[in-house]
Parts: C-alpha cells; structure tokens; sequence
C-alpha cells in the first residue's frame, strides 16, 4: 500500500524524507565535523504572588529554578530519545540561564548548546528550553495552574554547511 504523501521519483525537498515521502534519519557520514552553537530562547508568565514566592523560595517542592535548570540540561542530553530523526550527538557544552522577568511577571529560559560535529544542535537547545520550561511549571503547579509557556524558539546558530543564522529582532 502506498502512502498518500509519497512522491515517486522525485527527492523532497525536506531532508528527512526520502524520494517516496517515508521519514527516515539522514545519513550524515560525508559530513564534515565542526564546531555548531545553538541559542533558544522561551518565555514563562505567572501570576505575581507565585513570582514572588518562587524568587523568595517559599515553595511547597522546594528549588525550582535550580531544578527547572537541571532537567533542562538532562534533556538536551536525551534529545535524540525524544525526538525520532535526530542523531545522537557529543555535547561538549549545555547552559541553561533561566532569568527573572518582573514584569511578566515570570521567567526568560535560554539555552546554549555546543558540540563538534557532523550536525548541528538547534534540536538540543530547543529541547532543553521546553522541558525546563514544563519543570518550572511542575514545579510551581501547586500556587498556580494558570503559568503560560509561550514562545519557544531558536535564538541563533553556528557552524556548518549553511554557517550562521540570527533570528529576527
């Protein structure tokens, strides 16, 4: 049985496709390794009191920063276990910064990601982002279930073929 989205005898556009539409993990083998930056970027808004209570560490579950910061970490390790096509790859840095924002009121999560390798890590700082994002949440759940996550995104990229890439201000 064919699928729907095949497109016969022509390549895709879409590097994780190949010539018949089926998903499939690129083979980067020939590529060259080097050095590859990725920036994301997410925002939080809370409610004032629980900014308050959260900035004063005064939360039933403890260090939610600090955690929040953790899993972000953990979860660019893992990236390529949660998201199907991407490779595993060498990390050789992870920072996540999660920055107070009084007048969200919440938090701005940032995390920069490097490695040298055939491919780059736009993926594991977005990765990082969201999941320290959704732990600051689980975290803070408890004084208030109205917390937003908004506006997940790639900040910057460096290295490879296609060299750097800012997002629009």
């Amino acid at each position: 049985m064919k699928n729907s989205m095949s497109l016969p005898n022509k390549p895709s556009s879409l590097s994780h496709l190949d010539a018949s539409g089926q998903a499939n993990m690129v083979d980067v083998s020939d590529k060259v390794s080097t050095l590859r930056e990725a920036i994301a970027q997410g925002t939080l808004r809370m409610g004032l009191e629980t900014f308050h209570a959260i900035e004063q560490g005064n939360t039933p579950k403890g260090d939610v920063l600090g955690t929040a910061r953790l899993a972000g970490i953990m979860a660019a390790k893992q990236t390529s276990a949660l998201i199907p096509l991407c490779h595993p790859l060498p990390l050789t840095g992870v920072k996540v910064f999660i920055t107070p924002e009084p007048n969200l009121p919440g938090y701005v999560i940032e995390a920069r990601v490097r490695t040298k390798a055939e491919t780059g890590v736009e993926m594991e700082a977005l990765t990082a982002v969201s999941i320290a994002a959704l732990t600051l949440y689980d975290m803070a759940k408890a004084l208030d279930k109205g917390i937003t996550i908004e506006s997940i995104h790639l900040l910057h990229k460096s290295g490879g073929k296609s060299g750097e890439w800012n997002a629009s201000a």
